[in-house]
């Protein structure tokens, strides 16, 4: 009797560890096998290279995961395959940030009002090989840009604005609405 029980506690421990292995496999390859991500959805906002408003953030319907609902939000899809993407906005909140990230969603460069110490945002990103080209033929405000470099060839920036009273909502907007996101001409 004895060695019966034996072997139905080992096969269910065996069992239980067979699921158990399952189980973390599926959890570590879901990043990659989720089809629907933060760059494809916002194609859904508007085109390429231009910040798009994304609608504001309320509970149940945010246009992407983990956005803060006392901010507005624009986002802006790039691709540096098609030459350096620059970023420019004047932004009269007492806190803004753009964040640049890759296609996965994950996090490239992010920069806030504070490090750049301006309320206005003058960025460019680029690859490598587009910098050492740039360099030979410089823009003239090369010395205003903060610049990026990055192997990312696909991917999006978001810009936020703290809206700290609803009184400013229409300013706030207003300036990231107006804010650029285009290739370097």
């Amino acid at each position: 009797m004895l060695p019966d029980r034996l072997k139905l506690v080992t096969g269910l421990l065996a069992a239980v560890a067979i699921a158990g292995i399952v189980h973390i496999l599926v959890i570590l390859t879901v990043p990659q096998n989720v089809s629907h991500s933060a760059y494809a959805t916002l194609a859904d906002f508007g085109p390429d290279l231009a910040f798009n408003l994304l609608p504001d953030v309320t509970p149940g319907s945010e246009p992407l995961p983990a956005l803060d609902p006392a901010m507005k939000h624009a986002a802006c899809r790039f691709q540096l395959d098609q030459g350096p993407v620059k970023f420019t906005a004047s932004i009269p909140a007492p806190f803004w940030s753009i964040g640049l990230f890759n296609a996965s969603g994950e996090t490239v460069y992010s920069l806030n009002n504070r490090t750049a110490g301006s309320e206005t945002l003058s960025m460019l990103v680029l690859t490598p090989q587009q910098l050492s080209i740039l360099r030979e033929n410089p823009p003239e405000d090369l010395e205003d840009l903060i610049v990026i470099e990055t192997d990312t060839l696909e991917g999006f920036a978001l810009l936020r604005a703290f809206v700290p009273d609803p009184s400013l909502n229409g300013l706030i907007t207003d300036a990231l609405s107006t804010a650029n996101c285009g290739e370097l001409v």
